[in-house]
Parts: C-alpha cells; structure tokens; sequence
C-alpha cells in the first residue's frame, strides 16, 4: 500500500511540472513582471477617518507581497507594477429603522480609486483606473468607535485589496 501511495505522489508531481509550464494556484498571472510598488493612497474623503490611508497602503502592499513571488520595489521607477491612487469617499449612513425612528444600522463604506500600471507589458493592455467599494453593516447599538470601527475598516480594506488583487493580477 505504501509504495502505491509513493507512486501516486511522485506521478502528481510529474504532472504539474511537466513541459515547463507554471501552474498557479491561486490564478496569478504576473507575466514578466520581477517587482512591484504601492504608492500611499492619499486619504481625500470629505470625512478624513486618521491612520486609514497607512494603514490600506500597506493592507494592498502586504496582500501583494504574500500571494505573489513579486519584490517589493523601494521605488516605482524601478518597479514593473505599480499602484497608486486615493481614498475618495469614507461615509457612514442609517441603513434601516426601528419603530422609535433610530437607526437599527448603520453602513460603513468606503470607496477607493486605484490606478494600476503594468510596465512590463509595453501595450498598456493591463493598466486600469478603477473605483473599488465595499460596506460594512454596524448594529445600531454599537457605537462606530474603538474596536468596532477597526473591525469593520479592516474587514472593508480585506475585500477592496483582494479585489484590486484580482483585478490587476488574477488570471481567472
């Protein structure tokens, strides 16, 4: 039995490396492209939330990093991926209403405006510029403060950064 179990690992390995071909599975396509760089989102929402601009820089920088062979670039001159852009709206708004006319929620959302270049592809084919948003529903008990707030913004910058992920990266 053991030998049928060596067998069969050694003929899966020959399978995915047969015939030179990459195989990927998270569905990445990073072409020719060595390194990359995340400019910092500049946070210009009319309601400026401290820190959230460092901290969706490096949340889209980590996320790159971590599912990718890609160097991270010191700067974008030297980097064959680039991603620049700018928080464009940060909002809170009552999503429905108990009987006494409060909020029972609230929505967070935010909305990012993300322009990706890819240097190593000369026609331009894969640059965007692109409005990426994502909302979190708050209890209308809690209060968007602390705990709570952080939460919700990372769960939000979660989704936005996977989503730019794939947009830019993902070969599905």
């Amino acid at each position: 039995m053991k030998k049928l179990q060596v067998a069969f690992l050694f003929l899966s390995l020959l399978c995915f490396n047969s015939c030179g071909i990459t195989y990927s599975f998270t569905g990445v396509d990073i072409g020719n492209a060595e390194s990359f760089y995340v400019r910092y989102f500049q946070n210009n929402a009319p309601i400026v939330e401290p820190g959230i601009d460092r901290d969706f820089s490096f949340a889209l920088s980590d996320l790159v990093q971590n599912q990718t062979s890609l160097n991270l670039a010191t700067t974008a001159e030297s980097a064959d991926l680039i991603y620049e852009g700018e928080i464009i709206d940060y909002y809170f708004a009552p999503q429905t209403a108990t009987s006494d006319n409060v909020a029972a929620q609230t929505r967070l959302t935010i909305v990012i405006l993300c322009r990706f270049t890819n240097k190593s592809v000369e026609d331009g084919s894969q640059d965007f510029e692109k409005r990426f948003s994502f909302f979190v529903d708050i209890p209308g008990t809690a209060q968007p403060v602390g705990a709570v707030l952080d939460g919700a913004i990372e769960e939000i910058f979660e989704r936005i950064t996977q989503d730019i992920f794939q947009e830019s990266l993902a070969n599905w």
